[in-house]
């Protein structure tokens, strides 16, 4: 019976678009679209956005390498494959083959720009980690002084990417070589090898907070996503996962689950938000994740317990989160960002965002929204949440949180979106928005769940990720 039940849950849906999904997608493609041609026009008159290709930061590069035969084969697979595999494996099974395909999509994807180009120096340039590595070598005094080399004018300023994230960054980098691991080859793939994971966690959650059914149904969309263009080497691959993570576990401790997960889910957080400043904004979802569970009274003081030992262990260490967030805030201003217009970015950055969960996403987000909409209060009309056995937003917890399973999927949807928007507002993601909201990008990936016509949905994704990967070359 369970076995029937997943078939038809999975079965394909051969009906046309519908007309609400359609207008989703044709304004994701229109915004994308706007983007460009507006962007190339400030670009070339203004000189202001200080990226090559608008709003991606990257070059026109029409090109094949070593990783294409490989990334053609996996999408082909995961679109033919995929939703019948999700709903027919075994639970733990999936999520292996789930971690699986997911490293080989997003190596395959990195590997078509070359292992040097494409892995070994995408963490080995000038803005980068690895190079700083050798100042490291005395831990705590490089940690004292951390923040006098932040401003620009600083003496032995860090590089970009190192001023703009706490020291958990960096420190990542340094452990590895000083565990033999080091270099750009090392470092790419850690960050690739850890980033992958980051779908298990999500599928994790969601089947703890809303159902087993509808993870199984957003399993291929996480991934086969378009976000492993830019999770390829990227430390904000390695990030979205730690975050991911911190909700997972969290999600497990919220709906019966043993409290020590809440104290693994505080002590992921708070590393989280020392590997980047703008992912405190997690505190957002996880407080979704909060929300629905009905356990969170119980997971609440060791989920706080946990939340107090990262920052308690840097900050006796020397150093401190706020003021270095404080001057980053000045060399942000000092350095590009003080010059790129807000009033582009603040709609072009959800151009990226479009580019990075692909148009599927853009149709679930919608159904997503649909969801939300169809919550009424007690004693509502026939169709509403309550009419299908979930409860009202203000009501009493139901089974593993509010409401139906649809709709509470589509709060935690909704609470990286509102995470993601509140970056995007804040002025300091103006431009490489497809690399710093890989970890609210894949908390969108799983409102696909809501939509029909999986395999086709899925093509599109996977045209997409392959369409950018090979006519543009990415890069930070």
């Amino acid at each position: 019976m369970r076995t029937r039940t997943r078939s038809r849950a999975a079965a394909p849906d051969r009906s046309r678009l519908p007309a609400g999904d359609l207008a989703a997608v044709l304004v994701a493609v229109l915004l994308v679209v706007a983007a460009v041609v507006v962007g190339r026009r400030i670009q070339d008159t203004r000189h202001t956005l200080f990226v090559d290709w608008p709003p991606l930061v990257g070059t026109w590069d029409p090109h094949l390498g070593p990783g294409t035969p490989a990334a053609v084969a996996v999408a082909v697979a995961v679109v033919a494959y995929g939703p019948r595999a999700a709903a027919r494996l075994p639970w733990r099974g999936l999520l292996l083959a789930a971690y699986g395909t997911a490293l080989a999509w997003i190596w395959s994807l990195a590997l078509v720009d070359g292992w040097r180009r494409g892995v070994v120096e995408r963490l080995t340039n000038r803005h980068e980690y690895v190079p700083v590595v050798g100042r490291f070598h005395d831990i705590p005094a490089a940690l004292r002084d951390f923040t006098h080399h932040i401003l620009l004018h600083s003496p032995d300023n860090w590089p970009a990417h190192v001023a703009g994230h706490p020291p958990g960054a960096v420190l990542t980098f340094v452990l590895l070589d000083r565990a033999g691991l080091g270099g750009g080859g090392w470092a790419g793939a850690w960050c690739m090898t850890v980033g992958a994971t980051g779908c298990v966690a999500v599928l994790v959650a969601v089947r703890a907070l809303a159902s087993e059914g509808l993870a199984r149904r957003a399993a291929p969309f996480l991934v086969l996503a378009p976000a492993a263009v830019w999770a390829g080497a990227s430390p904000d691959a390695y990030f979205a996962a730690v975050a991911a993570w911190s909700l997972a576990l969290l999600a497990l401790a919220v709906t019966g689950g043993s409290r020590w997960w809440a104290l693994g889910a505080g002590l992921l957080f708070g590393l989280t938000c020392y590997l980047s400043y703008g992912l405190t904004l997690f505190a957002v979802p996880g407080a979704a994740v909060l929300l629905l569970g009905r356990g969170r009274l119980r997971a609440l003081p060791f989920l706080v317990a946990g939340l107090v030992v990262v920052p308690a262990v840097f900050t006796l260490a020397g150093f401190d989160w706020w003021e270095a967030y404080r001057l980053l805030v000045r060399r942000y201003y000092e350095g590009a960002g003080g010059v790129r217009p807000y009033g582009y970015w603040v709609w072009a950055n959800l151009a990226c965002a479009v580019l990075l969960v692909g148009l599927a996403t853009a149709a679930g987000l919608r159904r997503a929204g649909g969801a939300l909409g169809s919550v009424r209060p007690r004693g509502g009309a026939p169709g509403t949440a309550q009419a299908a056995g979930g409860d009202t937003a203000g009501g009493r917890m139901r089974a593993r949180g509010r409401g139906t399973p649809e709709v509470r999927l589509a709060v935690l949807v909704a609470a990286a979106a509102v995470a993601l928007l509140a970056a995007d507002l804040s002025g300091m993601s103006k431009a490489e928005t497809e690399r710093i909201w890989l970890p609210f990008a894949l908390w969108l990936l799983p409102a696909c769940a809501f939509l029909t016509g999986t395999r086709a949905w899925l093509a599109a994704q996977a045209v997409l990720a392959l369409l950018v990967n090979h006519l543009l070359l990415t890069g930070w």
